[in-house]
């Protein structure tokens, strides 16, 4: 933006007999074109450049930022750390953070809004995508700033609800970064496809979490938007669950091809109705699925797989979750419309069970656990099946340490079940990421078993002093919130941490 100063330019000696000459060959048709350029108008700022070659998308690093400690688990590694490679070349909006934002940051910018620089007198016009830039890079720093606060508890004023306690990475930086989304998050959903395929889910099964997630954006809230200018995420609102009830045929040729098929037809639909999905190359776009087959339908669309946010139940490492830009979701088996009745338990003096898990033989890891303590201990009760007469949320509520080891997938609904009983959960998994990883402490208020120390789960639990368990049962009953699905939803519930994980997603990525 600096101007040189012509009264510092002198022509050698040897050029000046022709700098009139110059002055009509070059100068003036220069300035012509110049002059013809400003009329015209610009059109962008910044030049989207596609080709066969790689694009680099830069992430901003905000949720390590977000951690007041050094996290050496691989999985929750997620933030700033990679450059991903991918098919298509994009120039992109990379001013540092905090630099050139204040300038021209507005609450509420309009399309073509101008700005003059006073300093050069410069006339700046911004479109849709730095307004957008803008308005994430104000919401980062705010976010940074509050992350230099390392107390366990909000300095965040708030009327419902002030984070604290070690359950939370950064109790301010959650705080300020939840206060952010709810003033500036701002969500399309696409409304192309039709029922019951689309915009539609299972709202009480072991897949309700899909269907009331969409639901509730179908619904209309606080996030949703109208006009697809002012979003800066879009939804894709299909159901891998719809899908396969309505499109897989058990023994049919490629059924599960159907289904992958059917999702890259809707991309498809979407990219060619509207400019959005081609601009980030899905990157500001999220999809949701609790679904096993979930980040298999993804595959067929590689900017959907590598690019895009997936909000996804089985959240496996092994199987290409990137923590990075994807988000874990919880998976909650409801049986009627709300939690009444299922959420509570008795004192920790009143459980007398040391540790309790019953579940069919869903893959390797169960099949271990049947194999190691099934009917061979009174205080770690493990049944395939329950004895008549045994409740199974009795048993949760009546037990100390709930069990919640990987089926066929990562994700369990146990996990859920064990925070609404006010049961510490027992994560057993490989390449497992738990719900809402970059915002909670999992370690404060869960254990982690290896798959190779299920021989060893009484001596673990056991070792874990009574102090230290009421200290971690208490923090169960305060997380509690963050999983509970209310309809309409409340703040800091299921419904909102969800948003939230999406909102860290798009803050993490520069368009």
């Amino acid at each position: 933006d600096r101007m040189w100063s012509p009264k510092k330019l002198q022509l050698p000696s040897f050029l000046s007999s022709f700098s009139s000459t110059l002055v009509f060959l070059i100068v003036i048709p220069l300035v012509l074109v110049l002059v013809l350029a400003c009329t015209l108008g610009p059109q962008s700022s910044y030049v989207l450049s596609f080709s066969s070659s790689s694009w680099t998308w830069r992430s901003v690093g905000l949720l390590r930022s977000l951690t007041s400690y050094e996290e050496k688990d691989q999985h929750l590694q997620v933030v700033g750390l990679v450059t991903f490679n991918n098919s298509a070349k994009v120039s992109f909006y990379n001013r540092p953070l905090g630099e050139g934002v204040e300038d021209i940051w507005k609450d509420e910018m309009n399309e073509g809004e101008e700005h003059s620089d006073e300093t050069t007198g410069i006339v700046k016009r911004y479109n849709r995508l730095e307004r957008h830039e803008a308005i994430l890079a104000k919401a980062r720093s705010s976010i940074r700033e509050a992350a230099r606060n390392g107390s366990m508890m909000s300095n965040h004023q708030d009327p419902d609800y002030v984070p604290q306690g070690p359950i939370y990475r950064n109790t301010n930086a959650f705080h300020r970064s939840y206060l952010e989304m709810e003033k500036k998050f701002k969500i399309y959903v696409y409304e192309e496809g039709e029922l019951p395929i689309f915009h539609n889910g299972p709202c009480r099964s072991i897949y309700s979490t899909e269907g009331r997630f969409i639901y509730e954006m179908e619904k209309g809230n606080m996030y949703r938007k109208k006009d697809p200018e002012e979003a800066l995420v879009y939804f894709l609102p299909f159901s891998v669950v719809v899908m396969v009830r309505y499109l897989y045929v058990s023994g049919g040729p490629d059924s599960r091809h159907v289904i992958g098929r059917t999702v890259a037809d809707y991309i498809h639909v979407i990219s060619s109705r509207h400019s959005f999905w081609n601009t980030s190359l899905g990157a500001d776009h999220f999809m949701l699925s609790c679904h096993d087959w979930g980040p298999h339908t993804t595959s067929y669309v590689p900017h959907l797989f590598n690019n895009s946010i997936r909000v996804l139940c089985n959240a496996n490492t092994t199987e290409g979750f990137n923590p990075q830009k994807d988000v874990s979701l919880p998976e909650i088996n409801l049986k009627t419309d709300d939690t009444i009745g299922i959420i509570g338990g008795p004192s920790p003096s009143r459980r007398s069970t040391l540790a309790f898990f019953a579940g069919g033989l869903h893959g390797a890891i169960r099949n271990n656990l049947m194999q190691q303590w099934k009917g061979k201990d009174q205080d770690v009760l493990v049944y395939e099946e329950l004895p008549p007469g045994k409740s199974y949320e009795t048993m949760l509520k009546n037990s100390k340490f709930c069990l919640c080891p990987s089926g066929y997938e990562v994700a369990s609904p146990r996990v859920v079940e064990a925070i609404y009983a006010e049961c510490v959960p027992v994560l057993i998994s490989d390449g497992y990421v738990p719900p809402f990883s970059d915002v909670l402490n999992w370690n404060a208020f869960s254990v982690k078993v290896a798959v190779e120390d299920i021989p060893n789960i009484k001596k673990i639990l056991m070792s874990i002093s009574q102090t230290q368990y009421l200290r971690m049962q208490r923090r169960v009953k305060q997380v509690q919130r963050h999983f509970v699905m209310n309809g309409p939803p409340k703040r800091f519930d299921l419904f909102h941490m969800i948003v939230h994980s999406i909102w860290l997603r798009r803050l993490n990525i520069r368009v």
